[in-house]
């Protein structure tokens, strides 16, 4: 191998025809190699840092608009329930820790399953498409939760809510699935 880097170095005649491994690599060309190699490779290293190669890297964790937390029990809120802040503007709001989304759209606030209904993939929202997103079989979702495409057979699962003074109550344990119980699941929202 040494031979035919001797053979077909350029540099031949700066080393006389006798140079080593390390002479060859170290020759102006091969830094010159080298250095670009390293620079493309920060170079596309930093592109996908910050997400430029891909207008949707599913890959990448889910950015939901505002992470939430469940706020503090009551006296007399049953176990599986949680309250939440009613949010102030139009948006979206994830409870990782209970898998409950909270949704405000054209003055309705939802509470929904976290889980796509078709095989319990974690939803995402695209906000600027005003849509939810499977990312494991690119089912779509309406900010109501009204399917759109893809390969579930049925809207988003709502969770029952109701409102108490500035707070949303929702029941994280009883899921309202749209094509067991059409009547619950078109009345599980609070008009703002």
């Amino acid at each position: 191998m040494i031979d035919s880097l001797r053979e077909n170095s350029d540099d031949n005649d700066s080393c006389g025809g006798s140079c080593t491994l390390h002479d060859a690599l170290n020759t102006p060309k091969a830094l010159e190699r080298r250095e670009f190699i390293r620079v493309a490779g920060m170079v596309f290293a930093s592109i996908g840092a910050l997400g430029l190669g891909s207008r949707r890297a599913s890959a990448m964790a889910p950015i939901p608009i505002s992470d939430v937390a469940a706020m503090p029990p009551r006296i007399g809120d049953r176990a599986e329930e949680r309250r939440y802040a009613i949010p102030s503007v139009d948006g979206v709001s994830i409870d990782k820790d209970n898998s409950v989304i909270i949704a405000r759209a054209a003055g309705k606030v939802y509470a929904f399953s976290l889980s796509c209904p078709h095989q319990n993939t974690a939803l995402r929202w695209e906000a600027g498409d005003n849509q939810f997103f499977c990312p494991k079989h690119k089912s779509r979702y309406r900010a109501d939760g009204a399917f759109i495409e893809g390969r579930a057979t049925r809207d988003m699962d709502r969770l029952p809510i109701r409102r108490d003074a500035a707070a949303l109550v929702v029941d994280i344990d009883a899921l309202i699935q749209q094509d067991e119980h059409q009547r619950e699941w078109s009345a599980a929202f609070i008009a703002i």
